[in-house]
């Protein structure tokens, strides 16, 4: 049975480079980038049953993430640790609306910085502290956001006593709200602004994790570069199924709005843990370097990253790019060149992908709210615009269960909501709150030497 199913043994995690040695989860997570530059990646992964499939909607969705992450971390926390951990992380709903025809919105707006970016932070935040009181070490994060990461983590980790957190993102390319959930917070969280885009902040951060003269300080990093941002994204995935069917046999279409592409590697993850996912439509915005990767078989980075108002998806360079290749037997290093080709064919059949312009997001937001009475923000407009594309192009699939990620609240966009549909969206009481609050942040410009700097001087 599902509920007295006992704890996997270790897991080993190695590195999409290939070039290091494999890791217990305890050092992928803290580590965060494999000293090869590469990122981990489960050596195996559980695989649930039709029947314990089945008994997914009997339970919460902190007891579910609590018995599917323990199956894939293994006997390195106790069962009664991590299902302790998940009821006091997980107190907050995970709504799956019914729109039409089989058609299904999941909201992942309901955490404390009303971003989907909360249900990996506030679980990494926790099992990183958790690991390093048993070790008694401290760690500084080192983390690049392109918009709602930053917020997340500097919430999910505000306070805690082993870990000192630092945080850049791009100038001009955040939210004025988005920013102030990131500078707001004091104490062990630094935010810094970079006269750059996000690829910019992604490199810095990339370098410093492959400095020798930094060595000595204990880097990690609480972006999707860390596998642990990755295991905790894949239970919503096996929720949505359990809500929307919960039948063996019936398989779900999910359109997930794509930017660093953790949130479909984490979709991916599911899937090869026996979730029936018949088809990921992948739906970015302008910067469409994945969708025509699979449409012609090379692979050219947008530089610099296009900015549209999906914020957190203007990536230019995908990291989670490297995974998604390994998963389908190919190898691509850390700079995007591609070292051996995985197999197009089988990704043209999982995945559907689409680039959609913002005049199309805006459009997008506008006749839903007309047709349903329903508020999207820009990232969820792109995967619903991304799932009509794809059920237009496969007629044949009208009448399947398909789920669109809304991954962010309106009120994190509240200008832009309100210059096309002329209705100011309501903040949640978690958005109030940050309005009031002092900012602190430092600019630098897109440098390294001058990052390095101040990480040796102040950490």
């Amino acid at each position: 049975m599902f509920r007295n199913k006992v704890l996997e043994a270790e897991t080993l995690y190695y590195s999409t480079n290939l070039k290091a040695p494999d890791v217990t989860f305890r050092e992928a997570l803290l580590k965060g980038l494999a000293p090869d530059g590469g990122l981990y990646m489960p050596l195996r992964l559980p695989n649930f049953t039709a029947r314990e499939l089945e008994e997914i909607s009997e339970i919460s969705y902190p007891y579910l993430a609590s018995q599917i992450l323990g199956r894939i971390i293994g006997n390195e926390i106790s069962r009664d640790d991590l299902e302790n951990i998940c009821n006091e992380i997980y107190n907050f709903t995970v709504p799956i609306e019914s729109i039409s025809d089989g058609k299904y919105l999941m909201r992942l707006d309901q955490g404390p910085t009303s971003s989907f970016k909360d249900f990996a932070a506030l679980l990494m935040g926790r099992l990183m502290q958790y690991f390093l009181r048993l070790d008694e070490k401290h760690i500084t994060i080192l983390t690049a956001t392109s918009g709602d990461t930053g917020s997340a983590v500097a919430n999910a980790f505000h306070g805690l006593e082993n870990i000192r957190v630092v945080i850049l993102f791009p100038s001009g390319e955040v939210t004025n709200l988005q920013r102030k959930q990131m500078t707001t917070f004091h104490d062990n969280i630094q935010a810094i602004e970079i006269d750059g885009k996000f690829d910019d902040c992604q490199r810095l951060v990339k370098t410093a994790f492959m400095d020798p003269a930094l060595s000595g300080i204990s880097l990690s990093s609480a972006n999707s570069i860390n596998i642990g941002r990755l295991l905790p994204q894949s239970v919503y995935y096996f929720h949505a199924w359990a809500v929307i069917s919960g039948k063996p046999g019936d398989q779900l279409t999910c359109s997930v709005p794509c930017g660093n592409f953790g949130n479909l590697t984490g979709g991916l993850l599911a899937r090869k843990m026996g979730l029936p996912i018949k088809r990921f439509v992948i739906a970015t915005n302008e910067n469409d370097e994945v969708p025509l990767f699979l449409k012609n078989g090379e692979y050219v980075p947008v530089s610099p990253s296009r900015n549209c108002i999906s914020s957190a998806m203007n990536v230019g360079h995908p990291s989670n790019l490297s995974r998604i290749i390994s998963m389908y037997d190919g190898r691509m290093d850390e700079k995007g060149q591609i070292i051996r080709p995985p197999d197009i064919r089988r990704m043209k059949k999982d995945f559907f992908a689409t680039s959609i312009s913002d005049a199309r997001t805006r459009e997008t937001i506008r006749s839903f709210y007309n047709r349903y009475g329903k508020m999207l923000e820009p990232h969820g407009a792109v995967a619903w615009a991304g799932l009509l594309e794809y059920i237009g192009n496969h007629p044949e699939s009208s009448g399947d269960r398909c789920v669109c990620l809304e991954t962010a609240h309106p009120g994190k966009f509240r200008d832009e909501i309100k210059n096309i549909l002329n209705i100011e969206p309501l903040l949640p009481d978690s958005l109030c709150k940050i309005e009031s609050r002092t900012e602190e942040y430092i600019s630098l410009e897109n440098n390294y030497d001058l990052l390095k700097k101040f990480i040796i001087r102040n950490y």
